[in-house]
Parts: structure tokens; C-alpha cells; sequence
């Protein structure tokens, strides 16, 4: 590639920069979801919610939020998990019922569309995640459409074992554990199952009362409509824990939009740290901009024990200085922290990552929230491990370091038959393999087979156009895998001028937008494979990203 093009790759970088930093809140977060950030998850776990809990004082609020389920369903039947994406089973599954429940006559038409659109899914049997299914489940049993009794019986007697407990549901314990409080209620059970009923509830009371604690007892839950109407109506129907719920009741009122709608969980600390990775590397390292992030980053690291998941402080969570222990958050954040000035010498770095140490699985690997998980889509991670490895890396560990080692050892243990490598969070490979490739080469492991085998698989999995998306050719490009491979190959020794190098970076150059960001693709995964999202942070970031390592190596080349 010619002088002409790095010029027009340094232009860019500098305008999408300039972009990113009109996104930066005062208090230095960088906003990707103040707007169009309304959720159909959040908000029928909202309505549910107070349909239950508050059915007086709540009603207006309870219609507002049909009647936007209603708008915001497609033509087709069917809803997603943030409106524009295509639809989706847990979304239009759960609006469904819960139109039913709280609609039946407004909403009748809404709710035949919805149920065919779901009939020609295959119903909820189809759906990939038996969490997510399980959740419909229960909606279409308050829908009437299914018998109690189908239901498995929750073993919240698991409870009464915390170690056990936690590994068994991850991040999911209040929701498990409120849930199974609401059908020891509700469904009639034998003398035994009643006596162990009665042994469990305490315990399942106490681990959400040690969140509720944490959070400063307000209620929400993660700051998570969805996860907190789950809880509150289960609660509710168990007769349980009064005050929690009044609480929670109190957080979703305040949480209404004017059009009815509840948004998505807000994700402070995960578009900020994406796309302060993506300006340090362009190399705005020591713009006085990102001190307001920095000190964001500090101000919401917790340096309080999180009882309920057996986490030591130290920690980041999705957003708020309250909020539930999360791997990925927390290495994502070390790491821009570690590559700030000063970062070999920060103490929230160091905290972070003695953390991060105290999570790392027995087997090598990082989960999300709890150590040695093994729940879908919570525990060993490639794409998680190799971003915990990452932030050790950035702050200053050895790679002969045996944290770092029983990690690698372990990475190369997850490798597909393909060559691919899976990303929990992510959809499918391309995400993982790229990470991993790096992480890999990064560790001097740049010819070892298992890294040769992922390099290939990127370079097979590239499609006509220059882009990436998911490795099997059945869906378009998007700027995220596009970023991630582009970057990955690079690493892992593919020139500038290599060719395939060359049109990955000219169809990210040419899906730039006239504003400056690029446009964001629903590649993050809420629930696995059943509910996905955009966030513009990540989208962003993954860009100037790859073409600022595009951008150093044809500078190196042209000084040789």
C-alpha cells in the first residue's frame, strides 16, 4: 500500500478519535446507549414486574410498556432484544406472554402474531440456551399456555451448599434461587420436598440479601430491568422478602421512559474501556481527554468483597461502583488502565490484577463471575482467558509468569477441529480466534501449530468483500470481526502489504461513517445465541484499533 493510503488510514483514525471523544460524558464515560437503548427484555421484565408487585399505583406504567411492546413488534411477529436487529426467540417468546398476561384483549392481534412467528421458529424447544428457555417457560406458564407441573422443579436446596450454589448458577443465583422460592409456593409438593423447601429458603434469602447489601439496597439488581422484574415477580409470588421488593419496585419506576420502554442494562465501563483502548492505541496514550476516564476507571473499581459470588475486592463490573464482579469488565479495564502514564505504577492495576489472579479456574482458564463455573455461556472462556492474560501482560507480568503459562496451557487445550476458538460473549469464532491468535503470538507462540491453525482459519474465513463476520459465510461483514482479524493477522505476521491485510483494511475504511464512528453490528451476546445487541463503544474501538496497527506496520515497512 502506497504513502497515500496510510495518509488516508491516519486521516481516518484521527476523525474517528475525534468522534469517539464527543462521546465522553463529563464523567468520562463514553456513552454509547443513551439512546436507542430500549429493550424488550428489560422492559416486559419491567411491566411483569409491577403487574405483580404494584398493580395500583404502577397500572399506568404496566400499559405505556404494552403499548410499546405492541409498536416496536415487527411485521413479521416477532421482537428482538433491542429494537432494529433481527428478531428473536427469547425476546418475542417472553413479549408474547407477557402481552397476553397484561393485554389480552388490546393486544390480541400483537399476540397471534407473535405465537405464529414463534411456531414457525420451532417454539421454544428451539431455542439455544436452556436458561433463556427456561425463562419463556415460565412466561408462557403466567400466560396459562403451559401446566405448572411441566416445569422441572428448581433444587433451591442447593442453596444451603454457597461453594456448590455458586458454581452450579454463576451470576444467575438470584434469579435461580428467587425463582425457586416462587415455585415451592406455587406448585403443591410432597412432605419431603416441602421440608427441604423450608431448609433452602433462608439461604436463598441470605445470598440475595448479600447483593441486595452491596448495592446499596436499591433494589436493581445489576442495574438490570430484566434480571430485576425476574426477581421481584418471583419474590412477589413467593411471599417473600417485602422490603426487597418494595425496593425494586421503587428502581424500575424510576427507571421508565417517557415512550413507555425500559432500557437494556446501562454498560459504562464496557464502552468505556473498548474505546479508551482504541484512542491509547491510535495513540492518545497521554491526551489530558482520557483523564476523566482514568479517573472514572478508579472511581468504579470496588474494593468490597462481593459475598454472594465468594469474590475478594478489587474488582469492575459492567457499569455503576455497586454493581456484580465481572471478569471480562475487569481485565478489559486493567488493561487500558496498565497502558495509561503511570500504569505500571497504579494501584487500582495492581488490585485488579492480584483479582483477576484470585479468579483464574483451577484448569487455567477465567469464567465471568464465579471461579470454576462450568454454566453455559458463564464459565471457561477462550475469549475471556486470553483478555485476563492480556491485562497481566499489560501490567507488567512475564510471560513466563505461571499464571500466564497455566493459561496458555489451557488455551491450547480449546481449539476446534476447524482451528477456530469460541467467544462466550461473542458471537460464534472469528472474535475468539483473533484474540487468541494474539494472545499467542503475544507469548511467543507465533509457530506453534495451534497458532498456525487459527491464523489459517482467519485467513479462510475472510469473505469476498475484504470483511469478516462469522466463519461460515452465512451472514454479511461487520466492522467488529473485521477489526479483531485484521488485527489478529497482523500480529501473527502478515504484512501491510499483504493482500489480504489490504482489503480488510480498505472495507473498514470504506464503512466509515460520515460522522466519524462506524456502524455498530448486534455481534454481543446478552443471552448466547438467543439475544444480542450493538455497542458502539466496542465497535469503534475494534477500529482504530486495527487500523493503527495496520498504521504502525506499513511505517515500520517503509522504514526498512
Amino acid at each position: 500500500m502506497g504513502a497515500s493510503v496510510v495518509d488516508e488510514v491516519s486521516e481516518t483514525i484521527a476523525v474517528g478519535a475525534e468522534a469517539l471523544f464527543a462521546m465522553r460524558r463529563q464523567d468520562g464515560v463514553f456513552d454509547f446507549g443513551a439512546k436507542d437503548w430500549t429493550s424488550t427484555l428489560a422492559t416486559v421484565g419491567a411491566i411483569t414486574a409491577l403487574h405483580f408487585a404494584d398493580p395500583a399505583r404502577s397500572a399506568g406504567l404496566v400499559e405505556a410498556g404494552a403499548r410499546w411492546l405492541c409498536r416496536t413488534q415487527y411485521d413479521d411477529g416477532g421482537w428482538s432484544t433491542i429494537p432494529g436487529v433481527a428478531p428473536e426467540a427469547g425476546p418475542t417468546a417472553v413479549a408474547t406472554a407477557a402481552l397476553h398476561v397484561l393485554a389480552p384483549r388490546a393486544a390480541e392481534k400483537t399476540v397471534r402474531a407473535g405465537l405464529a412467528w414463534l411456531d414457525a421458529f420451532g417454539g421454544i424447544d428451539a431455542i439455544d440456551h436452556r436458561d433463556m428457555a427456561a425463562a419463556c417457560r415460565q412466561f408462557f406458564v403466567l400466560a396459562g399456555w403451559l401446566d405448572p407441573a411441566t416445569l422441572p422443579r428448581i433444587p433451591g436446596e442447593l442453596a444451603l451448599f454457597p461453594p456448590l450454589f455458586r458454581v452450579l448458577t454463576d451470576f444467575r443465583a438470584p434469579i435461580v434461587g428467587a425463582a425457586a422460592l416462587a415455585q415451592a409456593r406455587q406448585r403443591r409438593q410432597g412432605p419431603v420436598c416441602r421440608l427441604v423447601n423450608a431448609m433452602a429458603r433462608p439461604a436463598i434469602l441470605s445470598v440475595l440479601r448479600q447483593i441486595y447489601e452491596h448495592e446499596g439496597r436499591t433494589g436493581e439488581f445489576s442495574q438490570d430491568p430484566w434480571a430485576c422484574g425476574l426477581i421481584c415477580r418471583a419474590l412477589v409470588r413467593a411471599g417473600a422478602a417485602p422490603d426487597l421488593v418494595a425496593s425494586s419496585v421503587e428502581w424500575l419506576r424510576s427507571q421508565a421512559n417517557p415512550d413507555g420502554s425500559w432500557n437494556m442494562i446501562p454498560l459504562d465501563l464496557t464502552w468505556s474501556s473498548y474505546a479508551a483502548s482504541g484512542l491509547i492505541e491510535a495513540g492518545y496514550a497521554g491526551d489530558g481527554r482520557l483523564e476523566p476516564v482514568k479517573a472514572m476507571f478508579h472511581a468504579r473499581q470496588q474494593h468490597r468483597p462481593f459475598t454472594a459470588f465468594g469474590c475478594q475486592p478489587g474488582f469492575w463490573s459492567w457499569s455503576g461502583a455497586r454493581g456484580w464482579p465481572v471478569s471480562l469488565e475487569s481485565a478489559e479495564v486493567v488493561s487500558a488502565l496498565a497502558r495509561m502514564p503511570g500504569g505500571q505504577d497504579d494501584d487500582d492495576v495492581r488490585s485488579g490484577v492480584r483479582w483477576l489472579s484470585s479468579q483464574q479456574d483451577s484448569r487455567g482458564s477465567w469464567s465471568l463471575c464465579v471461579r470454576n463455573t462450568r454454566v453455559d455461556n458463564c464459565g471457561p472462556c477462550p475469549h475471556i482467558t486470553t483478555q485476563a492474560v492480556n491485562a497481566l501482560l499489560d501490567s507488567g507480568v512475564s510471560t513466563e509468569d505461571r499464571r500466564v503459562s497455566k493459561a496458555i496451557r489451557w488455551l491450547l487445550t480449546t481449539q476446534r477441529g476447524d482451528g477456530s476458538f469460541d467467544s462466550l460473549w461473542y458471537r460464534t469464532f472469528t472474535a475468539g480466534t483473533s484474540v487468541v491468535l494474539e494472545t499467542l503470538v503475544r507469548t511467543g507462540l507465533a509457530a506453534h501449530p495451534v497458532a498456525v491453525r487459527a491464523r489459517d482459519w482467519l485467513m479462510r474465513a475472510q469473505l469476498p468483500d475484504g470483511s469478516w463476520s462469522t466463519g461460515d459465510s452465512t451472514a454479511p461483514g461487520t466492522v467488529e470481526e473485521t477489526g479483531w482479524a485484521v488485527r489478529a493477522l497482523l500480529a501473527a505476521g502478515l504484512g501491510s502489504d499483504d493482500p489480504r491485510i489490504r482489503r480488510g483494511v480498505a472495507w473498514l475504511l470504506d464503512a466509515r461513517q460520515p460522522t466519524g464512528h462506524w456502524p455498530a453490528a448486534a455481534i454481543s451476546d446478552f443471552v448466547r445465541n438467543a439475544s444480542r445487541y450493538p455497542n458502539g463503544g466496542l465497535t469503534d474501538g475494534l477500529a482504530l484499533r486495527a487500523l493503527a496497527r495496520f498504521r504502525a506496520a506499513a511505517q515500520r515497512r517503509a522504514v526498512s
